[in-house]
């Protein structure tokens, strides 16, 4: 039996059927064994705002990252990977359920994971599997409190700090209050490379590594500060080739001038240019932390039978289509790095083409864990993948985002992404929808949804959206009180007293209603 949420207007019932709190192992819906398959260890290292071309094994012009490379090298780079909510807490849980953000119910970063929700890691412990989370959860920031699913616990609350904010901040270690040493990508890498060390040879693990990097504000560490100083950087759009004669929403040309726009860019007037050198060093440590695991698990002994994935929260726009962060629908805010290993598995070197998705996370490892996926989740395994690329996948990807009043330059959006095209639609918003042909256009920048010859194709994506959110039970838009400020400012310095133009299409020369009473 299929399990879906049903009230979603309310608070999110998560696997209605089966909650209870706390939920034992007897409580978990069944996942029978995969014949011939043999539980495996498996490492997971998430990042925060880390986009998919931040690599220099996804081409980037100076970024150094020899770790996450030597992955793409020994495994395979997952090169269309995707979120299904372009946010960090949204994310976060459909990692861990396999769910939609819609079922799953965390539809931004204050909402709380609703009580009862199962966890994927809560199904290997009862296989047997020593299991850890280590890092960011931001997932309700009220506590850091240990989470169902895991025996060793160290995490924060909400975003966690890179450096100390005082002599009295703590971290949450199993329980206890113990302070933040330093700076927290180096932290989180020793308390990691810690649990790894003297596991039992005969009962396999999960570590889920959650770095804080390379999340605002951007804060590199001291061996690589002003690494990129004088990096050439002329290759970062500005939002060319926008315009209403092109159809481009107004909405988007309007938040240039906004917290997520380039021109007033988290309300500073620190430009564009600065804050992505901070970002690219900052990546740096995550690299030397990959390495480090990398090379624990050699000197373990595993380092070949051990899974390892490496993977982002959500994408980050830099300076495409006027924008910076996440949120929205295209290609920089919803397309993350993936990177995959196991020797023992799969030839290296091979790249992945397939649109895999983080709702695909939780059945790959558990399919490494010799185990069925469940029958209530969104996601399929894509362990397979690399040694059967002809095996049937998905032909679209569902991505949904829904309105914060905090950050309110960004409307409520779906969004259907395919090999060839891409429809976005907007919900509450008077302004034009979106289609894109992203093998002649990947920078998203020519809007085809008024176009009369493609007219066929925007009506079927436009149907396949519905229809898959009506199949995954996502025709109601969850609603959540907002918590906080909202960043709503505009800078009078960049022309923020003036709204954009509507697009082309929408403006009309003449009266069309000549039958008016």
């Amino acid at each position: 039996m299929r399990i879906f949420l049903l009230s979603l207007l309310l608070v999110p019932l998560s696997l209605i059927a089966l909650v209870s709190s706390p939920l034992s192992a007897t409580d978990l819906p069944a996942t029978p064994a995969r014949e011939g398959v043999q539980p495996r260890s498996v490492v997971f290292i998430l990042t925060d705002d880390h986009r998919y071309d931040a690599m220099g094994c996804a081409g980037h012009p100076f970024l150094e990252t020899p770790h996450m490379d030597s992955i793409a090298k020994n495994g395979v780079h997952v090169k269309n990977a995707f979120v299904t909510t372009s946010l960090c807490s949204p994310s976060r849980a459909s990692i861990l359920t396999g769910l939609y953000t819609h079922k799953h119910g965390v539809i931004d970063n204050n909402r709380q994971v609703p009580e009862g929700t199962l966890f994927f890691p809560q199904y290997l412990q009862r296989a047997g599997y020593d299991t850890a989370f280590i890092g960011k959860w931001h997932m309700g920031g009220h506590h850091d409190d240990p989470r169902p699913g895991f025996d060793h616990w160290i995490s924060f609350k909400g975003q966690g700090n890179y450096l100390p904010p005082g002599p009295n901040y703590t971290l949450n270690v199993n329980g206890q209050r113990v302070k933040q040493k330093g700076y927290i990508t180096d932290e989180l890498t020793d308390y990691a490379i810690d649990w790894l060390k003297d596991r039992p040879a005969d009962k396999p693990f999960f570590l889920y590594l959650s770095h804080k990097a390379v999340h605002s504000n951007f804060t590199p560490a001291e061996r690589h500060e002003g690494r990129y100083a004088d990096a050439d950087l002329s290759f970062l759009p500005t939002g060319e080739g926008l315009s209403a004669e092109k159809n481009t929403p107004r909405w988007v040309r309007d938040q240039r001038n906004s917290w997520h726009g380039i021109d007033f860019s988290y309300h500073s007037d620190k430009g564009l240019e600065y804050l992505y050198q901070r970002y690219c060093e900052s990546v740096l440590a995550v690299d030397d932390s990959v390495g480090r695991v990398l090379q624990k698990l050699k000197d373990m002994g595993i380092h070949d039978e051990t899974l390892v994935i490496y993977m982002g929260d959500n994408g980050f726009m830099w300076g495409e289509h006027g924008l910076i962060d996440k949120r929205v629908s295209y290609e920089e805010s919803i397309r993350v790095p993936m990177l995959v290993q196991c020797p023992d598995l799969f030839e290296g070197g091979r790249p992945i083409e397939n649109v895999v998705g983080n709702i695909d996370v939780a059945p790959t490892i558990l399919h490494a864990a010799g185990l069925q996926t469940p029958e209530y989740m969104d996601g399929q395994s894509f362990l397979d993948l690399p040694n059967d690329r002809d095996q049937k996948w998905r032909d679209y990807f569902l991505y949904v985002y829904y309105w914060e009043k905090n950050f309110p330059q960004s409307p409520t959006q779906f969004a259907l992404r395919g090999d060839r095209f891409k429809y976005i639609t907007y919900y509450g918003l008077w302004d034009t929808d979106e289609l894109y042909d992203l093998t002649t256009d990947p920078g998203e920048t020519n809007n085809l949804i008024h176009d009369p010859a493609y007219k066929s194709v925007a009506k079927k994506m436009e149907d396949r959206l519905y229809e898959m959110l009506d199949e995954q039970g996502g025709m109601k838009i969850p609603m959540n009180q907002p918590q906080g400020g909202s960043q709503n400012k505009r800078w009078d310095d960049r022309g923020g007293e003036q709204a954009a133009d509507f697009p082309a299409a929408m403006v009309v020369d003449e009266p069309l209603n000549t039958q008016a009473n």
